[in-house]
């Protein structure tokens, strides 16, 4: 009486985990502040006063008398205020947030059992 038992046991247990975690954070900001202020003041101010005074006297007493006063006052103010302000903010946030999570379980259980049995 011959037996023959033969047990194969094959255990085969894979567990495959990928965790990618990615973040991408790109935080931009840009700040211009452009400030011109330009303040022209011309002030022309001419006074021209021109004052003739003539005595004439001929026997008889003639009295001419020109007065010119001449005032010219040219007063020009001119205040140009150019003010720029520029304020670019560019904030750009991005986060990217990948996660793989894969679990991959693989278990092969094979028993051969094999029984000859001969009288």
């Amino acid at each position: 009486m011959n037996i023959l038992v033969v047990v194969v046991v094959a255990d085969v247990v894979v567990v495959v985990v990928v965790v990618v975690v990615e973040v991408v954070v790109v935080v931009v900001v840009v700040v211009v502040v452009v400030e011109v202020v330009v303040v022209v003041v011309v002030e022309v101010v001419v006074v021209v006063v021109v004052e003739v005074v003539v005595v004439v006297v001929v026997e008889v007493v003639v009295v001419v008398v020109v007065e010119v006063v001449v005032v010219v006052v040219v007063e020009v103010v001119e205040v140009v205020v150019v003010e720029v302000v520029v304020v670019v903010v560019v904030e750009v946030v991005e986060v990217v947030v990948v996660e793989v999570v894969e679990v991959v379980v693989v278990e092969v259980v094979v028993v051969i059992v094999v029984v000859l049995v001969e009288p």
